[in-house]
């Protein structure tokens, strides 16, 4: 770190604790058992950070507030700008190689886009992705969120630390503030993470104490004497328990903390302890056993790489799950031989040439800020150029074909010349309703106005359903249920106090607006589910949600519950399709549709079963709607599973003709709502 006097100060044994912090966070994201509070290594990574950046200007001479910022701000964009750019550019690349757009990667993406800017957490705690959910372990852009708390901290510090160079009374000043920023920082924290632990994860607000303490420390050590150029006398032989003590409480923390508590009061240890070990390593003797361990030649290296080998460990663990997967030892001993040799390569290629290029070094300290933002515009820009060329350049063969995959809505087709279909969504208490129609047909309209109410099941028929608008004029009109399932005759998934108020809103709207003579269609998962999009079940967990004593009482409790909603939309004159239960499937095809995905571990199994065995598993399920059917007038069972799975077929499976019925485990693709389609129409004109 350099002081003002223009001598440079190198403290080894911060390197040490870098990697100490580092290989904390590697450890804990290749297999979280394996260090159950790794990742609170981002602690110790922001305090060193308030730490170090303190003490390489605390010895600036008096400037103006732009001359100062101009001056910070340009090393940090020499020691943080490069190999971000280069590592979410090829990140970006090799995502749209092989990853395919699917629910489990929606909110990628976005995160990248807003990562170039140091604003990924921002979306990753607006789309309520917890850092601990299943979700984001598939977002090759989720450890950025760090990266943006510390750049939006870096635009701060500037003016919180000014006063420092402007003699006592600025020191003082400059203190005060950050001192009340830190704790008004921490109350935030504590408060926001009752209500909403997502958002306090992820924002500056809520981690703004952390990396206050290191500046802090900075401050209390020069106003007590200590020297930062590299001749602090000898620290006291006691220093060495109270830095033992320190690492113990880091250590502590990594196996005792939990995810809930994060980031208060759950980082303290982790915060109080690198505090403790900057404070009492501080001057320490080289002989001093725990300073020679962490001055150490290998983890003073693993240190200074230890920003490259957090830009990199992470898109390499994610490309692995999304492609060979990450779950045998051969190949998280590969994907951690390539995080350091991407590292190894970054430090060296990258990272060191713009820190110590003469010619960078040189230039106006506001004209490398401003080319460096020039710099993240323009490969964002290109990185968003290339996701556009995704269905040309991946290899992903869901990507590429991607109308057989993705049920989307059709504007038109070709099928109906001249006629186009719009659609307009509104928002219907937490969920919203989404209208379709068509334009421009000389055609007569032949069918009524369709009603579907469902969760994403019902959206997985947008393509059926635009097909139907465009054949026949029909208005359809859906209702997606918040994401929670209607009528699906399972009732611990209904339960929610979510997911009731919005039925009940939903019901209101449908009974205000239906007329005799419409139809309202019922969609929706009514079998459990073998596979989700990022992991499997097991199989016994699944039949007991079907056979088990519990699931016969709640089905039968559910019979009854449906029966009063089906006699409800009967008495308004409309009649009710409802989707029989349809197969579920033992792997979801998106993720194993290539040759380097297939050996991943959640395709393990067949994309096939015996049609006896998917009878077998729907049976209960069709049962209790064929006995509503029968107990209501004028509701009819549509079933889609004679289509997708003729009755002479031993085997049902995920593809037909070597296109893709099914998405993922039971949502369907888009070439299964073309088989569909006219069952669907002739079930609408309330034809056999």
């Amino acid at each position: 770190m350099t002081v003002g006097s223009g001598r440079t100060a190198y403290f080894p044994h911060i390197d040490g604790m870098r990697a100490i912090a580092v290989l904390a966070v590697v450890a804990y994201h290749m297999q979280a058992a394996w260090l159950p509070g790794g990742f609170s290594g981002v602690d110790i990574f922001f305090v060193i950070s308030g730490f170090v950046v303190s003490a390489s200007v605390g010895g600036r001479e008096r400037s103006s507030l732009p001359a100062f910022a101009g001056f910070f701000l340009a090393r940090r964009m020499r020691r943080i700008v490069p190999a971000l750019l280069v590592c979410l550019f090829l990140t970006s690349l090799f995502s749209t190689l092989l990853i395919p757009s699917a629910w489990l990667s929606q909110a990628n993406e976005q995160t990248g886009h807003h990562a170039f800017f140091g604003l990924g957490n921002l979306v990753l705690a607006r789309t309520s992705n917890d850092y601990f959910s299943p979700i984001t372990a598939f977002n090759p852009y989720t450890h950025t969120w760090s990266l943006g708390i510390e750049e939006q901290f870096y635009l701060l510090f500037p003016a919180l630390f000014l006063g420092w160079s402007h003699g006592r009374s600025g020191r003082r000043l400059s203190t005060a503030l950050l001192a009340v920023a830190l704790l008004g920082s921490a109350m935030y924290s504590a408060m926001l993470g009752r209500s909403d632990a997502t958002r306090a994860f992820y924002m500056l607000g809520s981690r703004f104490w952390e990396l206050a303490a290191g500046v802090l420390l900075y401050q209390a050590m020069a106003f007590a004497g200590r020297r930062f150029d590299g001749e602090e006398p000898d620290a006291p032989r006691w220093f060495a328990w109270g830095a033992g003590l320190s690492l113990l409480a880091i250590a502590v923390n990594f196996v005792i903390a939990k995810p809930d508590r994060f980031p208060f009061p759950g980082a303290i240890l982790s915060v109080l302890g690198t505090l403790g070990m900057l404070f009492f390593l501080h001057g320490s003797r080289r002989t001093q056993p725990l300073v020679r361990v962490l001055a150490s030649v290998p983890a003073r290296y693993v240190g200074r790489i230890s920003y490259s080998l957090y830009l990199w460990h992470w898109p390499v663990l994610v490309l692995f799950r999304w492609t060979v997967g990450l779950d045998g030892s051969a190949a998280r001993l590969v994907a951690l031989a390539l995080t350091g040799v991407l590292a190894v390569a970054s430090y060296h290629a990258v990272e060191v040439p713009f820190r110590r290029a003469d010619s960078v070094r040189r230039l106006p300290h506001w004209s490398v800020v401003l080319t460096g933002f020039a710099c993240i515009v323009a490969v964002a820009s290109i990185s968003r150029g290339v996701e556009k060329m995704a269905r040309h350049l991946s290899f992903s063969s869901v990507t590429r074909h991607a109308d057989d995959w993705y049920p989307k809505s059709l504007k038109h087709d070709a099928a109906f010349p001249g006629c186009t279909v719009s659609s307009k969504s509104s928002p219907v208490g937490t969920g919203f309703s989404l209208t379709i129609v068509r334009q421009g047909c000389a055609t007569p309209v032949t069918a009524p106005h369709v009603f579907v109410v469902g969760d994403s099941h019902a959206m997985a028929f947008l393509k059926m359903f635009t097909l139907q608008a465009l054949s026949s004029g029909s208005e359809i009109t859906l209702y997606n249920n918040s994401g929670c399932p209607f009528v699906s005759l399972q009732p611990w998934r209904e339960d929610s106090a979510v997911c009731q108020a919005s039925a009940s809103t939903v019901m209101d709207s449908l009974l205000a607006r239906i007329k005799p003579g419409d139809v309202v269609f019922l969609p929706s998962l009514r079998l459990p589910r073998f596979v989700d999009e990022w992991v499997r079940y097991p199989d016994a967990a699944m039949k007991d949600q079907i056979f088990g004593v519990r699931a016969v009482r709640g089905r039968a409790a559910a019979v009854a519950k449906a029966r009063t909603t089906l006699q409800s939309l009967q008495a308004k004159g409309a009649r009710v399709l409802i989707e029989a239960p349809l197969m579920v499937l033992k792997q979801p095809p998106f993720r194993c549709a290539e040759s380097y995905n297939r050996s991943n571990a959640i395709c393990e199994g067949s994309p096939q079963q015996p049609r006896k065995e998917v009878e077998r598993l729907r049976a209960p399920a069709l049962q209790a709607l064929q006995s509503l059917a029968a107990e209501v007038p004028h509701v009819s069972i549509w079933d889609p599973l004679p289509i997708l799975c003729p009755p002479d077929h031993g085997q049902c499976g995920a593809y037909a003709d070597g296109h893709p019925l099914f998405f993922d485990g039971d949502h369907l693709s888009g070439y299964a709502n073309r088989l569909l389609w006219p069952s669907f129409a002739q079930a609408v004109a309330g034809k056999p």
